[in-house]
């Protein structure tokens, strides 16, 4: 199969493969002019090196395995190397540095627990390598073992570190990635909340009031299903944009808007006009001129969502109300204020109502991290939901 057709990550999958073949076949050129005892030494760099180099895992071998392996290996030929100890220079500064990248990759990407023991291993790999010479040379002592081990000792710790530092920030990626997704989630959750249950709650309570009027004739009962017909296509296409959400969520780039339709003011008179035409009470709008699109576009929609929440609560919780009052215009301070109040008609006494579950809440959340205030609770004779939103300043 061509390259140019295998998927990216496969196509760099190939390639380390070819480098990793290429640098321990360079690895092992120069034992084929040296002496057989110095095998074991080129093998074993031209092994380490590969295992540094290529992308894990490989069928069941994975990278501890892999690492913990060579680590072992590689202390195994300290001990029992025989050879000439100057051929061992020829191999010595590649498989350090195989070592040390090899270290590098199990601090950052071995999980745990089993970094505590695979990271050691290969850090001692790295620090008792010069004991391949030191042992064997006939110059060479005690003395010069520790003060090898000791040398090698530094380039280990800064590998290990910086193996830390980006396992930190690998850590750190994933946790921000863990709090989007949560935040996609619960994107999801206000989408279907907000929207989904209001057109839901206005059908139960059409079809709750159908049954109550028995002096309906067909012409009103053609007009409640067509109502009801249009507040569950309306229902359907809300739930179809919160699928594509989801559907488009993983192939978005970071930072870009979710791929949700976000409302605002301007799209008030279109939702109390929906509201009105499934509600007995009289709906009054009052919208003043030029306060639409005054907002960011996240403000703007946590507006309208306010608006939609607080008419779902009276469907809910005051269906007998007989008025209910929609405004959204300019404070004194030149804030963007939201009201949604009703007289709460036969329904159930002010001080007893209820906000409608974690919806106010959510919305107060959201509204307090713009900068703005959210109040419900009575009014008058009945409930009110004001929300104050700060404007951008005029520049």
């Amino acid at each position: 199969m061509d390259d140019e057709t295998l998927p990216l990550p496969e196509r760099r999958r190939q390639r380390r493969r070819r480098w990793a073949g290429f640098a321990a076949g360079a690895m092992l050129v120069p034992a084929l002019v040296s002496p057989p005892s110095a095998a074991p030494a080129a093998v074993l760099a031209a092994l380490t090196l590969a295992v540094a180099l290529l992308v894990w895992p490989i069928g069941r071998i994975s990278l501890d395995r892999a690492a913990a392996g060579a680590a072992l290996l590689s202390l195994a030929v300290d001990a029992g190397y025989f050879g000439p100890p100057g051929l061992v220079i020829l191999w010595y500064p590649c498989e350090t540095v195989a070592l040390l990248v090899l270290l590098e990759r199990v601090v950052r990407h071995v999980p745990s627990p089993k970094v505590a023991f695979v990271a050691p291993l290969t850090g001692a790999a790295a620090v008792l390598l010069p004991l391949r010479f030191t042992l064997h040379a006939p110059t060479a002592g005690l003395k010069e073992s520790v003060a090898g081990a000791l040398f090698a000792l530094f380039p280990v710790a800064v590998a290990a570190g910086i193996g830390l530092y980006l396992r930190s920030l690998d850590n750190r990626r994933a946790h921000a990635v863990a709090l989007a997704r949560r935040e996609q989630r619960l994107e999801v959750a206000r989408d279907l909340h907000d929207f989904v249950a209001h057109e839901v709650t206005g059908i139960v309570l059409e079809a709750q009031a159908a049954q109550l009027d028995d002096g309906a004739g067909p012409e009103e009962y053609r007009s409640l299903l067509q109502r009801i017909e249009q507040a569950g296509l309306r229902a359907l296409d809300s739930m179809d944009q919160t699928v594509a959400a989801l559907r488009e969520a993983e192939s978005r780039k970071w930072g870009e808007p979710p791929p949700t339709r976000l409302y605002g003011l301007a799209d008030l008179p279109e939702l109390v006009g929906r509201f009105s035409s499934m509600a007995a009470a009289e709906v009054a709008l009052s919208l003043e001129d030029e306060v639409a699109g005054t907002l960011s576009r996240e403000a703007e929609d946590t507006a309208y969502r306010v608006v939609l929440e607080a008419l779902t609560n009276v469907r809910r919780h005051a269906p007998q109300a007989g008025r209910v009052a929609v405004f959204a215009g300019r404070t004194a301070d030149r804030a963007v204020e939201v009201t949604v109040a009703d007289d709460a008609g036969s329904a159930a006494p002010a001080g007893t109502r209820q906000g409608g579950g974690t919806g106010l809440a959510g919305l107060d959340e959201r509204v307090s991290a713009l900068g703005g205030t959210l109040q419900a609770g009575p009014h008058g004779p009945g409930w009110r939901v004001r929300c104050v939103l700060p404007a951008p300043a005029l520049r």
